[in-house]
């Protein structure tokens, strides 16, 4: 039987739900929700398809130890009774993460100097030698989170935060996070069941994580590494089968729209679209929101227009309303989800959302609202879809608990895209990207990548043929 563990998956606060649904998706036990992460158990093979897999998590981690310390001194006994050896060796590098929430520990940085004390001299006094520090990209990354006097150390299977896909070649001013943009198009319920359109899609984050959602395509694809690949268990014929399995991906008949009037935010977009190899699923132009009309398609909106933070306009509340204008006559019959920060900017747009999600933007606390577009009175549009819930209603930010039970349901009913499983169908493959590696196809392809810039034709991660 394989040995399972805990795991946490770290995330945005107010992805932790949908963070949560697809952990149960992904075939993960022992799922419970808390602040900005769902904790989990599952085993190596688990672990793996967590990093490769999951949208809105953005790292992986697994704990080695918790313990209760009141001082440094306790932090640093507790850290050297570890038996580094099954982690670490003289002759490898090592990095430390420290959060520290709590009034006995003031300062994250001291923190991590007493970790990293503790484990050189574990090493100095076991061997006469030490492993390095290296900041950047380490054999071993760790991390440790302290709540009060609660300890946590952990090791981190992602490294690099897993928003980077990989595929993002250049981004415009203040570009949306990819692990946020995907939690904002699962939210929806939406897989690829119509045409999904962003008007303002700057650099194309939305459409891009659109398009992986509906081929299916694991976001992982696209990533050079992740940190589990140099630690001294790693199975590499198991994760080539992880990665290699391309049998959950699936056919898309419709399409994604982004526009932008943007003419650099528009080159950046087709860039980035071509190095995901999504030319194919998604249509960029350069068109101004004013310019929008009545697609001739079944749609949903999903966008993230400028709030007046990050990113200026010169009349910031007449986007707005020329947004809710455009959205009055030219989208009628379909659904929007608007990202944005400010009330008074909602308040512009002059529509009644029927959801408010509180949803975090980096630093800024946003809401994400629904709006369901109709002809006529509102009145009317009840009672011709009297089968239908329209209740607004806002969904309250998560009480600060540290853990609880996830009974994860939809709270309304849509639409799946199940086709796949009940006909079994088998799509084509996506060219040679799934190609087979073997150890030496991986360290060529490790080689090209430090020889070249990280570039990926036709969205195949192959090996070099060199």
């Amino acid at each position: 039987m394989k040995e399972e563990f805990e795991l946490i998956a770290k995330t945005f606060q107010g992805l932790e739900e949908v963070l949560a649904k697809e952990l149960t998706e992904l075939g993960a036990s022992n799922i419970e929700i808390g602040r900005r992460m769902v904790t989990f158990t599952g085993d190596k093979e688990m672990m793996y398809k967590a990093n490769f897999c999951l949208r809105t998590a953005i790292r992986i981690l697994k704990p080695i130890k918790r313990f209760e310390a009141t001082n440094a001194d306790e932090v640093y006994e507790a850290i050297k009774a570890i038996t580094w050896e099954d982690y670490l060796d003289k002759d490898k590098s090592f990095a430390i993460d420290a959060v520290v929430f709590s009034n006995e520990f003031r300062h994250s940085k001291f923190v991590a100097y007493k970790v990293k004390d503790a484990i050189v001299d574990y090493f100095r006094e076991k061997t006469g030698d030490r492993p390095s520090v290296r900041i950047n990209n380490p054999d071993i990354a760790l991390n440790i989170h302290i709540a009060e006097t609660q300890c946590t150390l952990s090791l981190d299977s992602s490294g690099e935060s897993l928003h980077r896909r990989g595929y993002r070649q250049e981004a415009v001013e203040a570009p949306l996070n990819e692990a946020l943009a995907a939690g904002m198009i699962l939210m929806t319920g939406w897989k690829g069941e119509c045409d999904l359109i962003d008007p303002m899609c700057g650099s194309g984050t939305i459409p891009i994580e659109a398009a992986l959602i509906a081929r299916n395509i694991a976001p992982g694809v696209f990533r050079k590494e992740f940190a589990f690949e140099k630690w001294n268990d790693f199975d590499q014929a198991l994760f080539d089968n992880i990665y290699n399995d391309d049998s959950q991906e699936r056919e898309f008949t419709h399409k994604i729209f982004g526009y932008d009037n943007n003419p650099k935010a528009n080159e950046i977009a087709i860039r980035n679209v071509k190095a995901a190899g999504l030319s194919k699923e998604i249509i960029l132009k350069i068109q101004p929101f004013q310019q929008f009309e009545q697609p001739k398609e079944k749609s949903i909106i999903i966008t993230n227009p400028p709030y007046g933070e990050r990113i200026s306009t010169n009349d910031l509340l007449g986007l707005y309303q020329m947004i809710g204008e455009r959205l009055k006559h030219s989208f009628t019959g379909n659904d929007a989800w608007i990202l944005s920060y400010r009330e008074e900017c909602f308040d512009q747009i002059g529509l009644k959302p029927s959801i408010k999600v509180p949803l975090f933007n980096g630093a800024l606390e946003c809401e994400y609202r629904k709006y369901q577009l109709f002809s006529g009175k509102y009145k009317e549009f009840r009672s011709e879809n009297a089968d239908q819930e329209f209740k607004p209603h806002r969904e309250e930010p998560r009480p600060r608990r540290s853990t609880e039970k996830v009974a994860y349901k939809e709270q309304k009913e849509r639409r799946r895209f199940n086709d796949r499983q009940e006909k079994k169908e088998h799509f084509p493959k996506r060219g040679e990207r799934r190609r087979e590696r073997t150890s030496n196809d991986k360290q060529k392809e490790r080689n090209y990548f430090k020889s070249k810039p990280h570039r990926f034709e036709n969205n195949k991660r192959t090996p070099s043929n060199e």
